[in-house]
């Protein structure tokens, strides 16, 4: 592959969970977020919040918040005689689009500039209580937490899917080697690493089903199957946080 230092500050990344006390500096935080800013986007759909005196996951110093933000786009429409009648869930994926293109970007400011974070995923489904905590106005809905800092551990970055089963030109193809070849890779990068048992992070089987796996064959295709195999089978729950947070996406 072709190096450079951009190239590599990308395949070095990895999730943090442990950071100094040291907090960076104001110039750091706005260095990081106008970096996130020059992300591609739709129409700058996305805002972000950060706290600092809460106390971060992981003891981090900064605790980011990005957001799908119509709010802001209904303002100065508004001031042009326009309202949107796009629907919700158009503008949703495009501010979602949007958002998320800007927090990989914040991301890869952090790490080149000595920083690690880690992306919290459970965002959406505490939107009200972050609308609640920043004050937030209706049409703004929480997407993802990131938490930054400087780490305090390291470790190598976390495997990947071979590219063969990333990368499919002209054709979507997967054959059965090429299925067990990704699954090998995945399972077998991360018991080198010990990851989930540094973690105890085996999921619980739900439905009465008998445990059949211990910490050495127990790895990342078992545990993400168990994940969305037994999670968030309805979607009301989430439904009614976009709606709180005023995304009406079935009108």
């Amino acid at each position: 592959m072709i190096d450079n230092p951009v190239i590599t500050t990308m395949l070095e990344r990895k999730s943090v969970r442990k950071y100094t006390a040291q907090k960076p500096t104001d110039e750091v935080v706005e260095t990081i977020v106008r970096a996130g800013q020059q992300a591609p986007f739709a129409s700058q759909l996305y805002s972000v919040l950060l706290t600092r005196k809460k106390k971060a996951p992981f003891g981090a110093p900064l605790w980011f918040t990005i957001c799908v933000d119509l709010h802001k786009l209904e303002l100065f429409m508004a001031k042009r005689g326009w309202k949107v009648v796009s629907n919700d869930l158009s503008m949703l994926f495009f501010g979602i689009q949007d958002a998320a293109l800007m927090a990989e970007n914040m991301v890869i400011a952090a790490e080149s500039l000595g920083l690690g974070s880690c992306f919290l995923g459970n965002a959406p489904y505490r939107a009200e209580r972050i609308q609640k905590q920043y004050k937030l106005p209706e049409r703004v809905f929480p997407l993802v937490e990131l938490v930054m800092g400087y780490p305090a551990e390291d470790f190598p970055p976390r495997p990947r899917y071979p590219l063969e089963f990333t990368l499919f030109e002209d054709e979507y193809k997967i054959s059965e080697e090429m299925l067990a070849e990704a699954m090998q890779v995945m399972d077998e990068g991360y018991l080198a690493q010990g990851y989930y048992v540094k973690q105890k992070a085996k999921i619980r089987l739900e439905g009465g089903k008998k445990e059949t796996f211990t910490y050495d064959n127990y790895s990342w295709t078992e545990h993400i199957s168990r994940k969305w195999g037994q999670w968030l089978k309805d979607p009301k729950e989430l439904l009614g946080q976009l709606e709180k947070c005023g995304f009406r996406i079935d009108k």
